[in-house]
């Protein structure tokens, strides 16, 4: 009986306080700690910022020149003539380049007729001969325009807003 007049010894010890203090303070501590690498990592370099704020620009807008009129040519073999009307534009990012394909048109359209001009009836018709035109068609834009000192490859695309077979 001794022992149930001793409260010190029936109470159990009071282990979740400091169990609870101790979470806290790391907590704390974790979070000063992250804190403080925040506020004191070492800043980039201007130059490695104006290298990524490079990497990160978005591509400047695309340009379009329309060929104008549009391109009508009669094709076919003897007996057979067909007529292929096509109107055309060129893409390109760079002002200059399509100043260079205005400046040129008149020998971008003698190419461009001697081309549609020379094309069958059966690889028209199909998807993958309109392709095949359309990449043929970017390729003599691009010979005229790296005639002229200018870059070829600043022509990006050629695109056919028009297509009519006849």
């Amino acid at each position: 009986m001794a022992n149930d007049k001793n409260p010190a010894a029936q109470a159990p010890p009071k282990k979740k306080g400091k169990l609870l203090w101790i979470i806290l303070a790391v907590v704390l501590l974790g979070g000063g700690g992250a804190g403080a690498w925040m506020f004191m990592r070492p800043k980039p370099a201007e130059g490695e910022a104006a290298a990524a704020g490079h990497a990160a620009a978005p591509r400047a807008a695309a340009q379009y020149y329309k060929f104008d009129p549009a391109f009508v040519v009669n094709f076919g073999g003897e007996g057979n003539s067909r007529y292929l009307q096509v109107t055309v534009e060129a893409m390109s990012r760079e002002a200059m380049t399509l100043e260079v394909i205005k400046s040129n048109e008149p020998a971008i359209r003698n190419d461009l007729v001697l081309l549609y001009s020379s094309q069958q009836y059966e690889s028209l018709v199909s998807a993958t001969g309109k392709e095949q035109l359309r990449q043929g068609t970017l390729e003599a834009i691009r010979k005229v325009v790296a005639a002229e000192g200018a870059k070829p490859e600043a022509v990006e695309a050629v695109y056919f807003t028009s297509f009519v077979i006849q």
